[in-house]
């Protein structure tokens, strides 16, 4: 059965804003800009037909679909939506150490060691462990047409294997604040159909 999924990043919190890191342990909400972003995203696509939402355990990402969870469309909370943990840097102001550090890994990343993370923080291997639970949950529904709500690096990484690229490439992925992909899984290959699309946010 053809999938039709929508994948969506949180609109623009003030960590975004700022260039702070928030990960997992950063329950953040959608600043005056994120809320704006998030209206016109459901003024964008309210007429697809979606059954079923799907968003990760932090409130940004409820904010972020709230329009269309008050049209009565199911949804679920699920912590392999969650964006990754950044460790130590989380909800720390911008600093060039931290700044470096965080190239240095993401560097690495790139390189394919992608079992290595910054200090407390997740690696880009244990999330797949825990998107893999959610992608089981999903592509089992009985749901064709769902929403997902989610984060910048989850996504980067989440994309990656469902496509059958290594973690490395993740990178290749770009996202902005609302930005959609469009994915169809068709029973046994993901395939995208729109990629970072913001045709929404052009006004």
């Amino acid at each position: 059965m053809l999938k039709n999924l929508y994948i969506v990043r949180h609109g623009e919190t003030e960590f975004n804003r700022l260039g702070m890191a928030q990960g997992r342990g950063v329950d953040s909400e959608l600043n005056e800009t994120g809320e704006k972003q998030a209206k016109a995203f459901f003024e964008y696509y309210q007429h697809l037909p979606i059954e079923k939402v799907y968003l990760s355990t932090l409130k940004r990402t409820e904010q972020t679909v709230r329009h269309f969870l008050n049209t009565g469309i199911p949804y679920e909370r699920h912590e392999g939506l969650d964006e990754i943990s950044w460790g130590i840097h989380e909800g720390k102001p911008f600093s060039e150490a931290t700044h470096q550090e965080y190239l240095y890994y993401t560097n690495q990343w790139r390189l394919g060691n992608t079992h290595i993370a910054i200090e407390n923080a997740e690696t880009p291997e244990q999330v797949v462990t825990r998107q893999k639970e959610i992608t089981n949950i999903i592509l089992e529904s009985p749901e064709q047409n769902i929403l997902i709500c989610s984060h910048g690096r989850a996504m980067r990484i989440l994309f990656s294997w469902w496509l059958g690229y290594p973690l490395s490439y993740m990178d290749y992925f770009e996202h902005h604040n609302t930005s959609l992909y469009h994915i169809q899984y068709t029973g046994s290959m993901f395939k995208i159909v729109k990629h970072n699309y913001r045709k929404h946010l052009v006004s």
